[in-house]
């Protein structure tokens, strides 16, 4: 275990390093388009945890740049995985994000924070003498049935050994002194959490493994993966301590209806859940209920509704959508007159329901940005039965009837339709971006 204490000396030397620049972070790449992602989570704090999607941190460098107003303040309704808000303190401008999900908000608190470095060695040296002495005592953490051996019909996420020896390392976390630190330490172990799991979690859900049966882990494996994951992060927050802007506001809650009142931001920058009919929850199951950020079923039930109406996997109602875009309401009649030849006759009202807690987002957002400030916005289309959700173009007749100057319209990149969405042709996905007068 005291090789934990290793990233000692390295974290040390790299305290009094002069602040780092952005190309340092991003090792200066040059990417051939701007819509990819690729090789971004090779970079230091994406190797953190895995995010399929997410933005090139070039994207926000092109904003910030092209801005025609000095960016000061930058806003993201929709934190995710916290690029946005990481590559804004490199190129010196104060984020400030809002993220639902608390796990996520955790994950870019953790990557933001200007951590005591003497403190969090501290830290790493005490809980490494935790996890090498006697295990604490056990808390009772509540996990769905589904998620620890025995499980249901001998179907299970992690086997009893394993959840123990997460368990262990959870508690070690809970008698941290700081906050900062546990915060960390817990974001790293979610870091290999997934490599421990009887099921892979691709973009959209998770699927047992095919040898999960008889996959054989060695229960030390788990705290030797997180005791290297530690190592590795402690050495990106020593190595980058000194950004150019260290302060950062992260609000847990829902981008709807969050309070701003008091904010001035320059620039609203982010990518919004699609309206595919998928819970991006989902996505984060295991790390919410195996981590303790829900407790009980009315916890993902809450936290379920709190999300945008992209999606009819829960029960809920959905808003009236709103008016303004004659695109929108002949796209809604469309749905309607194919409704019985859907796979969801709910989804007529969800595309609905969609736009209008979207159009919410982007009001609530657009309060607090200054006089010709600019949205940024990376939104894709969807497709059910023949009808084509093109929601760059409706969020732009939204836009300029609420008297925003769409500045821009982008293809930015393509996906397949899913088989539920129609299948077949590729999907637009539209940097749009908008002004305030």
């Amino acid at each position: 275990m005291n090789n934990l204490l290793g990233v000692g000396a390295a974290a040390e030397a790299a305290a009094v390093d002069t602040s780092v620049s952005f190309d340092e972070w991003t090792g200066g790449r040059d990417l051939a388009s701007i819509g990819t992602n690729s090789g971004s989570r090779l970079i230091a704090f994406q190797t953190w945890k895995h995010f399929k999607e997410a933005f090139a941190p070039e994207l926000i460098r092109e904003a910030i740049a092209a801005s025609p107003v000095p960016v000061r303040g930058l806003l993201d309704p929709f934190g995710g995985s916290g690029t946005t808000a990481l590559a804004s303190q490199f190129l010196g401008v104060h984020p400030t994000t809002v993220e639902v999900n608390p796990f996520l908000a955790d994950l870019i608190k953790s990557k933001l924070h200007p951590y005591d470095l003497g403190t969090l060695l501290r830290e790493v040296g005490q809980l490494s003498n935790r996890l090498s002495g006697q295990p604490p005592r056990m808390k009772e953490r509540y996990r769905p049935a589904t998620f620890v051996e025995p499980g249901v019909q001998g179907r299970y996420l992690f086997s009893e050994p394993v959840a123990l020896a997460v368990d262990r390392i959870l508690d070690a976390i809970d008698e941290c002194a700081d906050d900062a630190s546990a915060r960390l330490f817990k974001i790293a172990l979610s870091g290999v959490l997934l490599d421990f799991c009887n099921a892979r979690v691709s973009g959209k859900g998770r699927r047992y493994r095919n040898n999960w049966q008889t996959r054989e882990l060695p229960v030390p494996g788990i705290r030797d993966a997180f005791i290297t994951h530690v190592q590795e992060m402690v050495g990106d927050v020593a190595k980058f301590a000194n950004r150019t802007c260290a302060t950062y506001d992260v609000i847990l809650g829902d981008s709807r209806e969050v309070s701003l009142q008091g904010r001035s931001v320059d620039m609203v920058l982010f990518s919004p859940p699609y309206p595919n009919s998928f819970d991006y929850t989902d996505v984060y199951n295991i790390e919410l209920w195996m981590l303790g950020y829900l407790g009980a079923w009315a916890d993902n039930r809450d936290l379920r509704g709190r999300t945008l109406s992209s999606h009819v996997q829960v029960s809920r109602d959905f808003s009236t959508a709103p008016g303004g875009s004659p695109l929108l309401l002949e796209t809604v009649a469309a749905m309607e007159q194919v409704r019985d030849e859907l796979w969801d006759r709910r989804l007529p009202d969800m595309v609905g329901g969609y736009f209008s807690d979207l159009w919410r987002v982007i009001l609530n957002s657009t309060a607090p940005l200054t006089s010709g400030g600019q949205i940024w916005m990376v939104v894709g289309d969807s497709r059910y039965s023949t009808v084509t959700i093109r929601v760059a173009d409706i969020i732009a007749e939204l836009a300029q009837n609420e008297g925003l100057k769409v500045v821009e319209k982008r293809p930015f990149r393509s996906m397949r339709a899913s088989p539920q969405q129609g299948g077949r042709a590729e999907l637009a996905e539209t940097l749009l971006i908008l002004a305030k007068p």
